[in-house]
C-alpha cells in the first residue's frame, strides 16, 4: 500500500504563529508515516535556512523552496540547505496534485 501524501504551503514570515503550525503538523504526519512534501514561497521563503525546518527535512520532508520569492525577498540561495529545491509555481502544482491532503497556510 502507498504512503499516503500531505502538502503543506507556507507563505508567512518567521515571526507567523502558522511558522510552528507547519512544523506541528509535518512532525505530526511523519510519526504517522505519511509522506510530507513542504512549499514556502512568498515571505515563507525566509524560514528556508530556520534551523527548526532543517530539522524537518533532516527527518524526511521533502522541502521546495520558490526561487523567485527568494529573489524577492532577498535569500541568498547559496545559504538555503542542498537537500532543498529551488522551483518554481509547477512544482507546486505538482504537489497539490499528487498529495491526499494540502494545507496552505497563508
Amino acid at each position: 500500500m502507498a504512503a499516503r501524501k500531505l502538502g503543506l504551503l507556507l507563505s508567512t514570515p518567521p515571526s507567523d504563529p502558522s511558522v510552528d503550525t507547519v512544523v506541528q503538523l509535518a512532525q505530526a504526519a511523519l510519526r504517522k508515516g505519511v509522506d510530507v512534501y513542504l512549499y514556502l514561497i512568498d515571505e515563507g521563503v525566509k524560514t528556508a535556512v530556520d534551523r527548526r525546518y532543517i530539522g524537518l527535512i533532516d527527518a524526511g520532508v521533502k522541502m521546495s523552496v520558490c526561487a523567485y520569492g527568494c529573489q524577492q525577498h532577498g535569500i541568498l540561495t547559496s545559504t538555503i540547505d542542498s537537500r532543498v529545491s529551488l522551483s518554481g509555481l509547477v512544482v507546486l502544482s505538482g504537489i497539490i496534485d499528487g498529495c491526499d491532503r494540502f494545507l496552505a497556510f497563508t
